[in-house]
């Protein structure tokens, strides 16, 4: 078996793994590259591997990062199957084809000064109708179903606590006695956010590829109170000077949080008398999948439902779906909270905004989320006092601010924890979806508190992977592991506090096994 790492190598984005066997060949996502000039470059590159090749693509969740390049897979000639849980499929037929779209503008844009300067012409990577062309093949499956692909090789989708529909994977493929479990992380969510759940705990794999996209840091805001709170300063702070709040935000998942802790804080009076604007067609449509997906929410947004209270609905939050509208919220000065993509100031109607408010000393722009190596919003973050938008030198006099606490990423503890979880570490972890600086931390500690030595991979390097365990074995250390870690349980506690909490540990041990001896079991009758 091997494991090549197409994307996600080197740098954050552009996720895609291959994972070969002797009988199948998989993708785990296949992500545009987003940043400078030189990683978005390889978008535009041919694909490293033959499309027909590729049996099933498994993908993780809706992001770009991760999606972006499905298109271009189809139209190079793929035609398995693309495997997704229910709501990353919705979301993807939202986000593909604006891709697509985009790509056509930017390039359109591109080709005008190419032709009056007379250099060579380009073409998108693809447009919106390839992306509607790649949406076919696309197979939705349900949280924790377990389905059987290629001979000896099965696939489960767990609750990664992302986005909404995020997934960590868990692949297992046979051999023999064998059978050799790989898991791949995704992107592994924040603890405590909105709508999603927290990410499921995992006790057991062989090969284990986890992103660090946090991996060198902790988030500064501790819990949604405090988040809240430093929302609320922010507001106050822009609406006193009489200016307008801009915060560039992805049109899934970090809009519709950004919308849920204004509700809260409009639920209690906190807010002033500002309209609230999502100007983005796209993060309209994906607030409506969100509203069909409840089977998705955490239990508190279940809840607020119930009692008839809808966080993607307060009388001053407004939909821009037009550009005429849009352009109309160019001309006001003050007074508003523009939430517009995209998230990293790329590309979509935030820059306009930018172009708009960005020379005012009383405007704010507020970042609430990553912003990767040379793009616009790092940019900004880093301290740049002119920048150059749509063609236009623009003196940045707006305050910047930044809370990373609305992170959907996990950070360094939740990561070392979530891998503290495995009661049967990995014998290979490989590290990506980081910058190196990140990636390096992570590694530095998780040698110190979990004792295992990670990988970090190339860019189209290629791993052979070791053999898994058998059964028996990885029981074994299941078992020990367990009683290991009950026994660290309770030397910590000066005294156990309550029996009862003793023996839902003891009675997970024994799900554990009994689980273990019904498979083995199974396949003795088979």
């Amino acid at each position: 078996m091997f494991l090549t790492f197409y994307g996600a190598a080197d740098t954050v984005t552009g996720s895609c793994f291959m994972v070969e066997s002797a009988k199948c060949r998989i993708l785990v996502d296949c992500g545009m590259f987003q940043g400078s000039k030189e990683i978005k470059q390889r978008n535009y590159e041919p694909l490293p591997f033959p499309a027909r090749s590729i049996d099933y693509l498994l993908l993780t969740h809706a992001h770009i990062d991760h999606s972006g390049l499905i298109p271009k897979l189809v139209k190079s000639g793929f035609k398995g199957r693309i495997i997704a849980t229910g709501c990353t499929v919705d979301l993807c037929g939202a986000l593909l084809p604006d891709a697509g779209h985009i790509q056509e503008m930017e390039v359109e844009r591109i080709n005008r000064k190419a032709r009056r300067a007379g250099k060579p012409l380009i073409q998108p990577i693809y447009t919106a109708d390839d992306a509607l062309a790649s949406l076919p093949f696309f197979d939705a499956v349900d949280y924790d179903e377990e389905i059987s692909l290629c001979p000896n090789l099965r696939v489960k989708f767990r609750d990664a606590g992302h986005i909404l529909g995020s997934a960590l994977l868990e692949l297992w493929i046979g051999d023999n006695d064998h059978e050799t479990k790989f898991v791949f992380s995704g992107d592994l969510g924040n603890e405590g956010r909105p709508f999603v759940k927290d990410p499921t705990d995992l006790w057991e794999a062989d090969c284990l590829v986890i992103e660090s996209t946090y991996g060198d840091r902790l988030h500064q805001v501790a819990n949604p109170k405090e988040l809240q709170q430093k929302l609320h300063d922010v507001i106050w702070q822009t609406y006193r000077k009489g200016g307008n709040l801009l915060i560039p935000a992805f049109a899934v998942e970090r809009t519709q949080d950004i919308i849920y802790d204004l509700f809260l804080l409009a639920r209690e009076n906190k807010l002033p008398p500002m309209d609230i604007w999502v100007d983005s067609p796209l993060a309209a449509q994906v607030t409506s999948i969100f509203a069909s997906h409840h089977e998705c929410y955490d239990q508190e947004t279940i809840e607020l439902i119930a009692n008839g209270e809808n966080p993607l609905k307060m009388p001053n939050l407004k939909f821009s779906q037009s550009m005429e509208d849009s352009q109309m919220l160019n001309r006001i000065p003050g007074g508003m909270i523009i939430i517009a993509g995209s998230g990293m100031c790329e590309a979509g109607r935030i820059r306009h905004h930018l172009k708009h408010n960005l020379w005012r000393p009383e405007a704010t722009v507020l970042f609430v989320g990553y912003q990767a190596e040379g793009t616009l919003g790092r940019r900004l973050l880093e301290g740049e006092k002119d920048v150059r938008i749509l063609g236009e030198e623009i003196c940045v006099r707006a305050d910047i601010v930044n809370i990373d606490g609305f992170s959907a990423h996990a950070d360094q503890d939740m990561l070392v924890d979530w891998i503290k979880g495995f009661t049967v570490l990995p014998q290979q972890l490989f590290i990506v979806h980081g910058e190196p600086v990140a990636q390096h931390a992570l590694r530095d500690r998780l040698i110190k508190d979990v004792g295992i030595m990670g990988i970090i991979p190339k860019w189209r390097e290629t791993f052979s992977i070791t053999r898994g365990r058998t059964p028996h074995d990885k029981l074994r250390q299941a078992t020990a592991g367990f009683w290991a870690k009950l026994e660290n349980y309770l030397a910590t506690k000066p005294e156990p506090e309550s029996f009862t909490e003793i023996m839902a540990k003891v009675n997970e041990l024994e799900r554990l096994i009994a689980s273990h001896q019904e498979k083995g079991e199974n396949e003795q009758a088979g």
